[in-house]
């Protein structure tokens, strides 16, 4: 299979204005999938979106590509991406499309799609999506053309089906939660979500005006929910991401409980209900202090590569059904088809009330070990890491380190950089150990 010029690990991706970003390339990309997914015209899209600015530009190129191949548009307006994968499977449709840039800034946007059970485009298929879109863009005979129209109550229907992922005897009142929507797409479902559960909820990130998408709030920026948090005496806070697929919190004290703390939560209350079935994938980033902890709890755990579509991949291969990411990516596969936050955060907080413990005491089993990761800038057409001084260095933190810590070196996908990571039980180790092999690469990069 030759290599693909547009998808990347999930979805298409860039720069708004920038090819492949732009709406001519939203026409003749609708167009595309139409042509794959949808040859004889009877079919439908789901199409949604975050809160970005640019969405509106590129949602009307798309159902117009979509359109001229034949193919019938379902519009969902600001929903978040696992709403969509939800949509389009209970729609029946044959593929869904959301229009977002993830945790990004306002001025990136991208493309990210699912399949008719939920999941995302096998390799192949985005594959066949490319080779159409060298072709020329020829539309259907007037009678064929497709037809738009809007999921009125796609809000409602995803709200229910968030409240259906916990038990029914689970109640979240006498619960007070601050949640941070990064002024995203979950603004308007996730805290009627909680709501409807009979939280008490603060909001903070719910008044999107186009391009304060994910700015200085969110699942990567929590200190305005810590504030909050603390500001409040709340409970426990929730950070999200701009389209709703990470999850970060943060408990009563204000400290932050990220992915990795998340995912341990839900491993371990599913092994107490005897639900776990099987183990859990992380990736090559996760904290060392999340293997060992379900290691002495008999968990099997393995890693992936980072990004939740290898996650998927490898929890299918086992048919294990939990999985995540340092970052907030947490993917039940027992309530969900892809990583969800909103529903992720339904399972932890199921959790906490059915063990009536706080988020504290659910992550005291687990010692977040100390990690610090560098950047080093690497020239064009260098390859640091096949160097034998890179390996000698490598070969002795890790002996240093012993079974109590972790190296690991590997070239970004995004950018022209080696990540140098390593993490160990003593910080003041770890700072130094990453600071000269940084300096190692560095001499060879």
């Amino acid at each position: 299979m030759s290599e693909r010029k547009y998808f990347g690990t999930d979805g298409i991706r860039g720069r708004v204005g920038t090819e492949p970003i732009t709406p001519e390339f939203a026409l003749r990309l609708g167009w595309a999938v139409g042509r794959v997914l949808g040859p004889e015209g009877d079919a439908r899209v789901v199409i949604g979106k975050d809160t970005r600015i640019s969405g509106y530009m590129f949602e009307s190129a798309l159902e117009a590509g979509l359109a001229a191949a034949g193919l019938d548009v379902l519009l969902t307006g600001p929903m978040p991406t696992p709403a969509v994968a939800y949509l389009t499977r209970t729609f029946r449709a044959s593929v869904g499309i959301v229009i977002s840039a993830s945790h990004n800034a306002f001025d990136d946007n991208g493309f990210k799609f699912f399949g008719p059970d939920g999941l995302k485009l096998p390799d192949h298929v985005e594959q066949q999506i490319e080779t159409e879109l060298v072709g020329p863009l020829q539309t259907v005979a007037a009678e064929r053309l497709g037809k738009a129209s809007r999921i009125n109550d796609a809000a409602g229907r995803y709200i229910e089906y968030c409240k259906s992922t916990i038990d029914n005897d689970i109640t979240l009142h006498g619960l007070d939660i601050v949640i941070d929507c990064a002024h995203g797409a979950t603004y308007q479902v996730a805290p009627s979500v909680l709501r409807e559960l009979g939280a008490r909820v603060s909001v903070i990130g719910t008044e999107p005006d186009g391009l304060n998408i994910n700015l200085n709030c969110g699942s990567t920026h929590v200190e305005p929910l810590r504030a909050a948090v603390r500001a409040r005496g709340a409970d426990l806070g929730i950070a999200l991401d701009g389209d709703g697929d990470r999850l970060i919190m943060i408990d009563a004290g204000g400290a932050v409980i990220d992915g990795d703390q998340l995912l341990y939560i839900v491993a371990c209350d599913r092994l107490e209900l005897g639900m776990l079935d099987g183990g859990v994938v992380g990736t090559v980033m996760s904290n060392l202090g999340l293997e060992k902890a379900l290691s002495d709890r008999g968990v099997p755990f393995e890693r992936a590569k980072v990004g939740d579509r290898y996650v998927l991949e490898r929890l299918h291969a086992r048919g294990w059904r939990l999985g995540g990411e340092s970052s907030g990516h947490l993917i039940c596969l027992d309530r969900s088809t892809t990583g969800d936050g909103t529903v992720a955060a339904l399972q932890v907080l199921s959790a906490a009330v059915r063990q009536q413990r706080s988020l504290t005491e659910l992550t005291a089993g687990m010692t977040v070990f100390p990690q610090k990761m560098v950047n080093v800038r690497v020239a064009p057409g260098q390859q640091p890491l096949k160097h034998p001084s890179v390996a000698a260095a490598v070969k002795a933190a890790e002996a240093a380190l012993g079974t109590d810590g972790r190296v690991l070196l590997r070239p970004s996908g995004t950018e022209p950089v080696v990540r140098v990571m390593v993490e160990g039980r003593d910080a003041s180790q770890v700072a130094q150990l990453v600071e000269e092999l940084a300096e190692v690469v560095t001499s060879v990069a």
